[in-house]
This record gives C-alpha cells, structure tokens and sequence, in this order.
C-alpha cells in the first residue's frame, strides 16, 4: 500500500500564534531546534509558515523591532499558504513541494493542522532518485 503524508509527517503541530511576537517566534524556532513553524490564526486555523529567514530578512534587515512586529504580518500568512491532506499521496506531497520549491509542507486534515512534511521525512521515506529530484526543484 502505497504511504500517505499521514504516514510519513512529523506530528508536531506547534504553532506560533499571528498574534505573537516575532521575538516570541523565535524563541520557540531555539526552543524547539527548528527552522519554520506554522503560523496559527485565533481561529485555529493555519495562517502561514514564519521561517527563521522571514525573520532575518522581513524584520532584522528592516529595521523593525522584533517585540512589536506580530508573526502574522511574516511568512506566507496569504491565505496561499501551500499544504497538502493528510490521506494524500507520498507522491502528491513530493509533487507539491517541488511545485512550489518549499522544504516544509503542514498537513491538513480537514481544516486542522495535523503535521508538517520536511525535506528530511520524504528522503527517510522514499526513493533516492525521486529525494535527489526533489532537493534539485527546490534548490533552484
């Protein structure tokens, strides 16, 4: 039987709040030894993905104070956010993100945050060749 993205994600969902300081978003990025967190809304419901990149360059490299800036005005908080289902294919989580040139794909399952696919999960759970393409998209 073919693996689904539920099969292979990471199920962590912590979630940085859009209301939340971007310094506060970065303390847990240390905390939690990570690079991305997704960005939940008051609602629940996910708003975006911050990057400990977004932080450098939307907030350190502007000037703008990381206490008073919200998590909400930074990552893909666009309504676009990239995602895939939960029950979805393996190849379908691959796809997108090559499609899209991310490294981190949040997991739905319905309108709830399940868990987050990374770079790492796909090379632990496919083949080498289809690994070496993915690294190739999302690197140019």
């Amino acid at each position: 039987m073919a693996k689904t993205a539920r099969d292979v994600m990471t199920p962590d969902t912590t979630c940085v709040g859009e209301d939340d300081s971007v310094l506060d978003a970065a303390k847990q990025l240390k905390a939690l030894d990570v690079g991305a967190l997704p960005i939940c809304g008051n609602d629940n419901r996910l708003k975006g993905m911050l990057t400990d990149r977004d932080i450098v360059v939307k907030v350190l490299a502007e000037g703008k104070d990381p206490a008073s800036t919200k998590a909400g005005e930074l990552g893909q908080g666009d309504g676009k956010t990239v995602t895939v289902g939960a029950d979805d294919s393996l190849e379908e989580a691959l796809r997108t993100m090559s499609q899209h040139q991310v490294r981190r794909l949040p997991v739905i399952d319905g309108h709830d945050l399940v868990g987050i696919i990374s770079q790492a999960d796909i090379a632990r759970n496919y083949d080498e060749q289809k690994v070496g393409e993915l690294v190739e998209a999302i690197s140019r």
